[in-house]
């Protein structure tokens, strides 16, 4: 099988991205440990290398082991055993492999086993799995569930759980429950302090729990008697080996077959509480949520790379009317667009990783000395930028996902519709992830202020004023223009706004979506510069985002306010 790193250059661009030189200095404190450990960078370039062979190594992983496993592992699912998850045989293997491979705890500090790289490095290896087996990065994947720990826990706390982490534990967050979903405030599973235990107690049940039997879990609980609201809940952290919880079942779902998606009960099993009281949604769910939604777009970005692949590999070998397919334009057209796509969204999701890696270690920083001026306004415009890219590649790499998933079939033909071929599971693992950590809609109401308060022109504006290739030259005259027409858009509903509240609600994902296309389209235009690979994709995706903005535009400028009237009579409907 193929390594999944060294044949993707994409992947490499990415990796020397002229950012990572400050990312590795942040991450790295000056390289303040390379003599405290042997495997710690003495300068950058060492650094660099040091992620260019554990990338390799995860990329051998995922193409020798995670890739052949994956349509056994979904055939066979994990199982309830005695009151406990039993992962598919395929998925054990994948354990292993990843363990014996060195490649949990990649974020962690050495003091903790861990190896200390940045979160690129883990955003790319999360890409490479969910490529090879989309399920089982939800296994892999929540390790991230141990930044939250490193962020905010106390030292007992770290000491006892990063290096279980860096050893393999896997890891959960249980937040969901059977009456509370999407609306986390509304959560009331019972923490209970216990004077003779000297612990929390939970008590209570969640539902919908990816792997939901992990060996550490992040539980949010109501720790506040008499509490309705978010301002009761806390973050707790719960140790599989202290007992008090039972797998009731797992959830028999279309997709993602190989991760366990249970619904668990609580009876007094002990946990630990993590931070402060009451900031258990406020605070820590918010920050282990933006990391979610940074995984499941490396998730989604692994998920368009299978399908493109497939879909491209398909198309060569399938011959109609004495050629291959791909040899009409129909099909070339639609390969075209997907790899524009595809580029488009690892694009949005690189940009974004490198946004939150920086304001993530100058927070880290900031528990060890006081920031300088110029470090705390570093951050501020580090995190602006992160809180509204997270939901924004969130939205926009899941929704890709389906979308090439979907080509993918069609490109098979009926053969995409047997499972005969991988594009049939690539396509039902592709359908949960513009709904889980947020569905799309919820992303637009998370990244609507980004819009609203001048975000994403902001950065739109610093894109337009770099240099670009001759080439890209008219590429970059036409965003300006869509950009033109964005700001329109965005006068008219503000202005519509405040004569009709909820306007701005109604056209909240038409503007979401104007901002993230012209902002892929830069992106892919500033590659096309640097390498001739992105090219088409760069010539390709702003005509493509020139078709939905202009769509979005004529439907903005030419809407009424009555217009908000008229869907919410769909509610009296029932």
């Amino acid at each position: 099988m193929a390594n999944f790193f060294s044949d993707n250059k994409d992947l490499q661009f990415h990796l020397q991205h002229p950012m990572m030189r400050k990312i590795v200095e942040l991450k790295e404190r000056g390289f303040a440990e390379k003599d405290l450990y042997d495997y710690a960078p003495q300068n950058f370039d060492d650094a660099m290398d040091s992620y260019r062979r554990v990338l390799e190594i995860a990329g051998e992983v995922c193409g020798d082991v995670i890739a052949p496993n994956a349509e056994g592992v979904d055939h066979e699912g994990p199982r309830v055993v005695n009151d406990h998850v039993e992962y598919a045989s395929g998925t054990v293997q994948n354990m292993k492999a990843i363990v014996d491979a060195g490649l949990s705890g990649l974020t962690l500090p050495r003091k903790y086993d861990g190896l200390n790289f940045p979160l690129v490095c883990f955003v790319m290896a999360n890409e490479m799995v969910a490529r090879a087996d989309a399920g089982f990065e939800n296994i892999w994947g929540l390790q991230d569930c141990a930044e939250t720990l490193n962020e905010f826990a106390s030292e007992e706390i770290k000491q006892k759980f990063l290096p279980w982490v860096s050893a393999g534990a896997t890891c959960a967050m249980d937040l969901t429950e059977p009456d509370a979903g999407s609306d986390l405030g509304a959560v009331m599973l019972k923490a209970t302090w216990s004077e003779e235990k000297q612990t929390w107690l939970l008590n209570g049940v969640k539902r919908f729990i990816t792997n939901g039997d992990g060996d550490v879990s992040l539980v949010l609980a109501r720790t506040e008697e008499g509490t309705t609201d978010a301002r009761g809940l806390s973050m707790l952290v719960y140790d599989k080996r202290d007992g008090g919880v039972k797998v009731r079942r797992i959830e028999n779902k279309l997709g993602i077959k190989g991760s366990p998606t249970c619904e668990l009960v609580f009876t007094n099993a002990p946990a630990q509480l993590v931070g402060d009281r009451k900031m258990g949604l406020i605070k820590y769910v918010m920050s282990l949520m933006n990391a979610a939604r940074l995984g499941i777009g490396a998730q989604s970005v692994g998920t368009c790379e299978a399908a493109y692949r497939e879909a491209l590999k398909y198309a060569h070998e399938r011959a109609q009317f004495g050629k291959p397919i791909i040899r009409f334009a129909a099909i070339s057209e639609m390969l075209s667009n997907m790899k524009a796509k595809l580029q488009g969204a690892r694009a949005l999701l690189y940009e974004t990783t490198r946004f939150v890696e920086i304001y993530k270690q100058y927070t880290h920083i900031s528990h060890e000395r006081s920031l300088e001026a110029e470090e705390r306004q570093e951050m501020k415009f580090y995190t602006r930028l992160a809180d509204g890219f997270t939901p924004l590649v969130k939205l926009f790499s899941s929704e890709y996902a389906n979308q090439l998933a979907y080509d993918a079939i069609q490109i098979h033909g009926g053969s995409g519709f047997m499972k005969d071929y991988p594009c049939e599971r690539i396509y039902r693992d592709a359908r949960i992830m513009n709904i889980y950590e947020g569905t799309s809609q919820l992303q637009v109401v998370a990244a609507i202020n980004a819009v609203t308060k001048g975000t994403f022109l902001e950065q739109i504006e610093r894109y337009a004023a770099e240099n670009y290739c001759e080439t890209m030259q008219p590429v970059v005259a036409k965003l300006k223009e869509l950009t033109a027409k964005f700001v329109e858009m965005v006068e008219r509903v503000e202005a519509g706004d405040k004569e009709k509240p909820g306007f701005k609600d109604f056209h909240a994902r038409r503007l979401v979506e104007t901002a993230g296309h012209i902002i892929i389209a830069y992106l892919l235009a500033r590659q096309a510069g640097e390498c001739e690979e992105y090219v088409n994709s760069a010539l390709i995706f702003p005509k493509l985002a020139e078709s939905k903005i202009a769509e979005a535009y004529t439907y903005v400028m030419n809407s009424s306010l009555e217009d908000v009237d008229l869907f919410k009579a769909v509610e009296a409907e029932c």
